[in-house]
Order: C-alpha cells, then structure tokens, then sequence
C-alpha cells in the first residue's frame, strides 16, 4: 500500500428530519477519520441556502472540523451573493468551494440572475477581492456538458486559478487514467494549484449512472458488467469497496496526496474505503458539548 493520503469529505444538507438524522450519523462516522476539511452542497437554484449556512456552522462548533461552503453564482444578485459570504466569515468560515453552479430545476440551462455573477470567474474574483477567504473551485476530468472539450475546460479551471482559488476539487470518475491525463494537461497549461480528485463510493449503481450522465462522466462497459455480476450475488458493497479502494491507491502511487470523497451523507462505503487505504481512528473524536 502507498503512503497515507489526506482526505476531505463532501456533505449536503438535509431537508427532511430524516436527512438531518443521516447527515449527523454521516458527520460523526468520519469525523474521527481527522479530514482536512469537509465541504457543504448548495442546492441548485440557492434552494437551500440557509441549511447550508446551518449545517455549515453547525458541523464547525460542534465537531471542530475545518468546513468549507459552497456558494454559487445562481438565482441571487451579487450584493446577495457576497452578503452571503461575509455571513460566512463572520461566522468564522472562511473557507469557500464557489462554483457557477447548476440551472434551476426545470430550467434547460444556467442563465445568470440579472444582477448576479455571469460565471464562475467574477465570482472568485469578487470573493478573492474581500481578503477573507481560502478558495476551492470545481475541474472537470472529463468534459463539463457546457464545454467544447478538455480543454477548454483546463483553461477555464486556469483562469479560475489566476483570479483568486488556491485548489480545484474533480468531478468524480471511474478510472484513474482519466484523472492522470487531465493532470498532465493542466500541469502543461502552467496550473500549478493541487488537483484534488473527487472519489464518488458507488452505493447504488443505478442512481450512479443516472447522476454521471446528468454530468457528463464516462461510464465504461466494464463497470457495468462487473455490478451485473455484483448484483447476482448480493456483493454490490464488497465490489463498491474493492474498486474505489483500487482506485485511490492506483491514484495515491502516482503521486497523489489528497482524495476528496463524495460520500452522499451515506457514511459507511467512505469509511470502509479509507480505513483500508489506512486512514483510521487515531484518537476517538469527541463531540463538542
């Protein structure tokens, strides 16, 4: 096994009683795992704006973790936006994952707010202006849906770099090959900010495939013939663990430092991944009265 990696997870919040239970369930399984941070979705359209600012402050005082919000560009003016994120370092978070974010529910495309931020870019670049705030921003291994290619996306991740984000976090991916190539290109583009790999533990199959063609990530046949053959048997879990664990090690021996776990607030694939890539328990954490 290679060397040990940081690891950050990635939360979004509950809008039911039911997700709050899980939310916190999912919360205090990994925090004891000691990531470097984790980081709290925002719904699309800003439809959960205040339970992210919630779960976001809350998962700070009460588990001590290092919580990074997401804030996107969609449906709020950019006096909205940035009063937003002020409310956020008042509050003693400071560091942001900001994104232009998805089109409205219903809506066949982003559209800016009239108002708002047109892109991702004058976000960070009003973000980066206030002085208040570490910046992470999303890469595309495989090309965004709303890009021409690979390319332009590493161009567009290059300017997000130059105008204010200190790292990019991947959509996820199947193959490690898919990270590494775009790693080479943007490593030839002049990006030298760290790649962070988003890992997706795949708990459903279906629900995966349905979510990876909404984002444009490649699906191979391979991956489907090996959960047909899963499922026959009852050991969708076991084959979740083996091939996620294989890939982050594959990614970890090729010089990767930092995974970035999409965990869905379904805990326990995560946690089975990460203690066979070595990373567990050193001290029990305990919550914060």
């Amino acid at each position: 096994m290679s060397q040990t990696p940081r690891i950050s997870f990635e939360f979004f919040p509950p809008q039911t009683l039911e997700a709050s239970f899980r939310l916190w369930e999912t919360v205090q399984m990994l925090a004891p795992l000691s990531p470097e941070f984790v980081s709290v979705t925002y719904g699309a359209g800003g439809t959960t704006r205040k339970l992210t600012h919630d779960a976001v402050t809350t998962i700070g005082k009460s588990y001590g973790l290092n919580v990074a919000a997401h804030l996107t560009c969609v449906d709020a003016s950019r006096a909205q936006t940035l009063e937003i994120a002020n409310a956020y370092a008042d509050a003693g978070v400071t560091q942001i994952v900001a994104l232009r974010g998805d089109a409205p529910k219903g809506a066949a495309r982003f559209n800016p707010h009239p108002e708002g931020f047109a892109n991702s870019i004058e976000l960070i670049e009003a973000l980066a202006a206030t002085g208040r705030f570490t910046l992470r921003v999303g890469a595309y291994p495989e090309p965004h849906p709303d890009a021409a290619d690979t390319l332009a996306d590493v161009r567009w991740l290059k300017r997000k770099i130059d105008a204010g984000a200190s790292a990019a976090i991947t959509q996820f991916f199947f193959e490690a090959e898919t990270f590494l190539r775009f790693r080479d290109l943007c490593v030839k583009e002049g990006i030298t900010a760290p790649i962070i790999p988003g890992i997706l533990p795949i708990e459903n199959f279906g629900g995966v495939k349905r979510f990876a063609q909404r984002c444009g990530a490649q699906v191979p046949a391979w991956l489907d013939e090996a959960y047909a053959a899963a499922a026959r048997d009852g050991r969708e879990d076991l084959l979740s663990v083996a091939l996620c664990t294989e890939l982050c090690d594959t990614l970890i021996s090729e010089g990767v430092e930092d995974l970035h776990f999409y965990t869905l607030n379904r805990p326990n694939l995560t946690r089975d991944v990460c203690h066979a890539l070595g990373v567990t328990p050193e001290v029990a954490l305990e919550k914060v009265a």
